[in-house]
């Protein structure tokens, strides 16, 4: 059964942490080069299938001790706030063009670049602290893959425009304010419990 609550809690806390992230800007890169659809196919497969990793590390988690895995959610949310918060604005990576626009060519650019871009991101990492702290793959690996997909097809199709209204500094902000306020209470049930 899925929890819509813990749905919805993982897709507004990678949204937000993945929305001022290099690969959006990458994917708007792509989006202006090439076939949206074509490239969406390719960063969503990369996406799913680092969603699958990140549950299934977060999963190996919960066979620790309660106390145990509320700490070090705690800590590693707490550093995930850390790192949105120091981290500096980042460039448009020049990406290679394929050399047609065939669907292939163009899917498969966009999967390479977010399969080695993601692979150990931020957000990978805090989608396995959210399967570990939530003990829910399936809610966790949902609100996970909507959240990447929704921040890559914003990023394809109108990512121009979202970004002029919505200072990144702003999205960075609420995300690590939304970390933080997970580690808080990770740690505060790892003393209580």
């Amino acid at each position: 059964m899925i929890s819509l609550t813990v749905t919805a809690l993982v897709f507004g806390v990678v949204f937000l942490a993945e929305l001022p992230d290099k690969t959006a800007l990458a994917g708007l890169v792509l989006g202006t080069r090439y076939r949206a659809s074509y490239v969406f196919a390719g960063v969503a497969a990369a996406f799913a299938l680092h969603v699958t990793l990140a549950v299934a590390a977060g999963s190996v988690l919960t066979l620790l001790p309660q106390q145990i895995v509320h700490a070090l959610t705690g800590v590693l949310f707490l550093g995930g706030a850390a790192v949105l918060l120091m981290k500096k604005d980042e460039d448009e990576e020049e990406i290679r063009k394929p050399e047609n626009q065939s669907f292939w060519k163009v899917s498969g650019a966009g999967f390479m670049l977010i399969l080695v871009a993601e692979f150990g991101d931020l957000t990978q990492i805090m989608t396995a602290n959210l399967a570990a702290r939530y003990d829910d793959p399936l809610s966790v690996g949902l609100g996970a893959v909507l959240a990447l997909w929704s921040v890559a097809a914003l990023g394809i199709v109108g990512g121009k425009a979202l970004m002029k209204r919505v200072p990144l500094k702003l999205i960075t902000q609420i995300a690590a304010v939304l970390m933080l306020g997970l580690g808080v209470w990770s740690l505060w049930e790892a003393i209580a419990g």
